[in-house]
Order: C-alpha cells, then structure tokens, then sequence
C-alpha cells in the first residue's frame, strides 16, 4: 500500500501527483501511452466489477436518494484507475465521480499493464507535444450503478475521458457485462477506444436505417421536460436505458439515433469518454442547446443543460428540442 496515493480518493476533486516515473518507451506520444495505459486499467476495472458481483456483497450505500447509489465496486473501480493512472502519470490532473475518504491504496489495486495495439498507431500532429500536466482525466469508475445494483449488467460501463485544453479527445469505454448472456463460452466484456483523428475501435460501427427516429434516453431520470422534449421530436420508438455511456454504444451500433436528456443530472465524468469516442468516428454530443461541453480541470461538474447527441443528423434532432425546454435548462 502507498500512502503517497491517499489523496487519489477524494475525487469530484482535482488530484495531481508525484510518482514513479512510466516504464513505457519514452518514444511513445504522451496522450497514446495514457490511452495505452487507460485501456489496461479499463479491463483491470472489469475484472474488480464482476468480482465485487460474484462475492454477493455489493456494499451499496445512498448517496443523495435512492437513484444515486455507490457500491463497494464505485470504491474499488475508482482506486484502481486514479492510482494506477497517478503512478504512470505523475503531472495530469485525474477528476473521478465518487467522494471517497482519505486512506491508502492496496497494491492489489494497481494495473501497470497497457495495450500494445494502441501505440502502433501514430498521434495526430495535433496532440504530438501535449504534455502530462495539459491533460485531465475525467473517471466515472461505474456508469449505471443502480442497474448494476438490479441486474440491468448490459447497461453498466466504465468510463475514462481524456481531455486537452477543455476539450474531449481521447475516451475508453469498458463494458464489464458484454455477452453476459449469450452463455458460457462466449468471452465476457468488452473494451472500447477511440483517439480524435485516428477513430473508434473495439465495435462495428452502424447506423439506425434512413428515416427511422430512435430515441434512446433517461431510464431513472425521468421528468415532464425530458418527455416533452421526446415527445416534439415524435419518433418511431424511445429506448429508457441506464448510463449515458450504454447510450452512446446504442448510437455508435445502430441501435439508436439520437440520445436525448433534457434535464440535469448528467456530469461530466459521465460524458467526457463517451464525447471523445462518438466525435471520433463523426458523431456529436452536446448540451440540449447546441453548446459544446467543456473539460478543464475547473469547469463545474453539472451538465445543467442537458445533452443531445447523434452519431448522425444532429441538425434535424436540435431543430425540434422546443423553446420551452431550452429555457427551463440553463448553461
């Protein structure tokens, strides 16, 4: 255990440290070793997510109410990701969702892995010289805990955004629970990546056919704006999923045209990892006015206004969010 890592565990918080130095080759580009990295933390985040559902004991606790829940696999996620991160990269600012106390770190909980695959691809010249203190990295060690804590496990993902001067630019998505059904010997879970300027990976891209309008939104969150605003834009069917970054996969895989949130309650670390991957394959996300996100280490966490995203036809689903909702959802 390392107590140089204690502070890692009060998140919704700025953390930044001092550590040991990465033992990635020194020729690899900053922002491709931490998505290396990230991705092996990702997969090691599984691993602690099923783990904590199999012991039986989920060690849920309320936060703000009964739709806002954290579990021992939160606690544990959250640990594991800023810690290893930290260790790796001592100079980036790490933001993650879960208040946690001051204690220290077991050492059980560090990943020091990180992908192959992803450094044989070449940064984009426009991030070639980022350095590690440019860099924040937004953590929601466990998007969709109250489906986690029902069963839902296909609605469940954990989420590391990266971003570079306010801007979403590199995400990985992991699903603990991918083909959880799909019997015994199908491999479980998944873990998606993308980079802007090199793409998406790690899923077939797809898209909902011509004319179709599927809205996939709010499972928990529901109010009367959300559904007036689902409603102006009348489509062909409404899919109520848990986790903001299940609903970017439904986008990226077809299964849905337009996510579509019109209230508060979504936060940054919730949408930052899905921004950058769906951006990255020529999609958009924003707040229900057109606005873009901003991911700097002191922007407010809220998302007060919502979020609109579609992988296509962005124009066609911003045009019919009515004036009245706009103006109930302040930037």
């Amino acid at each position: 255990m390392l107590n140089a890592f204690s502070h890692l565990l009060r998140p919704a918080s700025v953390y930044r440290i001092h550590s040991a130095a990465i033992t990635m080759s020194s020729a690899s580009n900053v922002l491709m070793r931490l998505v290396a990295t990230s991705y092996a933390v990702a997969e090691k985040a599984a691993t602690i997510t099923r783990n904590v559902m199999s012991s039986g004991d989920l060690g849920i606790v309320e936060k703000t109410g009964a739709n806002d829940l954290q579990t021992a696999a939160d606690r544990l996620v959250q640990k594991s990701i800023c810690a290893s991160l930290a260790r790796k990269f001592p100079q980036i600012t790490l933001i993650g969702e879960e208040d946690l106390p001051l204690e220290e770190v077991d050492e059980e909980l560090f990943e020091t892995g990180y992908s192959e695959e992803i450094l044989k691809h070449t940064c984009p010249n426009q991030y070639s010289n980022i350095k590690e203190e440019d860099l924040v990295v937004w953590v929601d060690p466990l998007d969709g805990t109250k489906e986690y804590t029902e069963g839902l496990l296909d609605h469940v993902t954990i989420l590391i955004g990266i971003a570079y001067e306010g801007k979403a630019i590199a995400g990985v998505i992991n699903q603990p629970y991918y083909n959880y059904q799909a019997g015994n010997n199908a491999v479980l879970g998944r873990t998606i990546w993308g980079v802007l300027g090199i793409g998406s990976f790690g899923f077939e891209l797809k898209e909902v056919p011509d004319g179709k309008h599927i809205i996939t939104t709010t499972r928990s969150h529901s109010s009367k704006q959300v559904n007036d605003c689902i409603a102006a834009i009348n489509p062909d069917k409404v899919i109520r999923v848990g986790g903001a970054g299940n609903k970017i996969i439904q986008l990226i895989e077809g299964q849905a045209s337009a996510y579509v949130f019109a209230s508060p309650g979504c936060k940054k670390w919730d949408t930052c990892a899905p921004e950058a991957v769906l951006h990255a394959v020529g999609g958009k996300l924003t707040d229900i006015h057109g606005n873009p996100f901003e991911y700097h280490k002191d922007v407010k966490h809220m998302n007060s206004a919502g979020v609109l995203a579609t992988l296509r036809n962005f124009d066609y689903y911003s045009s019919r969010v009515p004036d009245s909702v706009k103006q109930t959802l302040v930037p």
